[in-house]
């Protein structure tokens, strides 16, 4: 039997803000695809065809970084490891980006990364993924094997450069995943990611992400671009601790990525707050058990529990609590009880699985038998 438990005036306070008269739709952009995410909070603000699978381009390289990251930390690759680059990674067509290697030629992780990241070298991809997995195809199963534990489930890839191909594919939706994901599980490398120019044996290229000197908030991340993909930008901003990332994919020129990029950052920033709604191991509410020890238990979030919300609406947030009753111990501390759903003026906004902060262990036989009894009655 479901239970359901009304919560009011359980969220935590936050400085009070006017009431908008109406809020702005989000901006109509010219792009295939984007989608608006709010890291904190990891909630999707805007979302324009986000889980259409479109053709990546050289966002690919995103992944492909991420992998290098990865195999840095498990000490499989260092920064100032050098490695050779072969014949493979130099037989590129002539319309691909590139940092211009040379068969034979010793280069260490961290120019090729800078490679990667700043000058979107094909030859830099090619280089990384063989040396970690040996063969293109070893890699492109690597790639292949994280997004799915990214929870990426448009996505797929049959090369670590971006090249087109019919089963080589991600979304929006996928991409902001992997961008977030990139800044919350390797910050240290994640400055590459703001480099507006790199010079590698004396050429100097600058990074196609306009919106790094356009934004004076922008830090990253990646373009993209093929005639059948069209212009594509993974981009985000910080602003005051706050994190937007913005995908747009299938633009028609390099400057409208980025302004496109830059009025749905701004969007994001202007008419929307993220807030801190419940603290961690801090109660919500306590539930009735029966059979145990204690005849209740605390309810709450292990994590803190962000909510983006359109400013000045805080005050239309309600909540209420779901359990299925009798809830019966032993209970174990960290054991999901029910689900705290939140409502925005009147509608459905999001929610989230409420865990016990403490155990209950099982009570003994007379007790036990007693509350079998209150239970037949209940």
């Amino acid at each position: 039997m479901k239970f359901i438990l009304i919560l009011i005036g359980l969220l935590l306070p936050v400085p009070g803000v006017a009431l908008p008269q109406q809020l702005p739709s989000a901006p109509l952009l010219a792009a295939k695809s984007y989608v608006l995410y709010d890291q904190t909070s990891n909630q999707i603000l805007v979302n324009q065809n986000g889980d259409e699978r479109m053709e990546p381009a050289s966002l690919t390289k995103l992944m492909t970084a991420y992998l290098v990251f990865d195999a840095i930390k498990h000490n499989t690759l260092s920064l100032q490891q050098e490695l050779t680059v072969t014949q493979a990674a130099t037989r590129i067509a002539g319309g691909e980006s590139r940092m211009l290697l040379k068969s034979g030629q010793s280069v260490t992780v961290d120019e090729l990364l800078r490679g990667l990241i700043v000058q979107s070298g094909n030859d830099a991809a090619i280089t990384l993924a063989l040396n970690i997995a040996g063969s293109e195809s070893g890699f492109v199963d690597l790639m292949n094997k994280e997004a799915k534990r990214l929870g990426m489930v448009n996505t797929h890839f049959t090369n670590p450069s971006g090249l087109p191909d019919a089963q080589h594919y991600s979304s929006a939706a996928d991409l902001a995943l992997l961008a977030a994901a990139i800044v919350r599980d390797y910050p240290q490398h994640y400055p590459l990611f703001g480099l507006r120019k790199y010079t590698f044996n004396n050429v100097t290229q600058a990074n196609r992400n306009r919106l790094l000197w356009i934004d004076p908030y922008a830090d990253g991340l990646k373009t993209g671009h093929t005639e059948t993909a069209g212009f594509c930008l993974v981009g985000s901003a910080q602003r005051d601790k706050r994190r937007l990332f913005s995908v747009l994919l299938g633009v028609s020129s390099d400057n409208l990525r980025a302004t496109e990029s830059q009025r749905l950052l701004n969007f994001g920033f202007q008419y929307f707050d993220t807030v801190r709604v419940y603290q961690k191991d801090q109660p919500v509410t306590q539930v009735r058990v029966w059979k145990g020890t204690e005849s209740h238990v605390s309810v709450g979030f292990r994590q803190d529990i962000f909510l983006t919300i359109p400013k000045g609406q805080i005050g239309q947030l309600k909540a209420k609590m779901e359990t299925h009753q009798p809830i019966l111990a032993p209970i174990v501390s960290g054991q999901q009880l029910g689900v705290l759903k939140l409502t925005l003026a009147g509608k459905p906004y999001a929610e989230f699985p409420l865990v016990t902060l403490d155990k209950v262990p099982l009570a003994n036989v007379f007790s036990r038998g007693w509350d079998s009894i209150r239970l037949l009655f209940e």
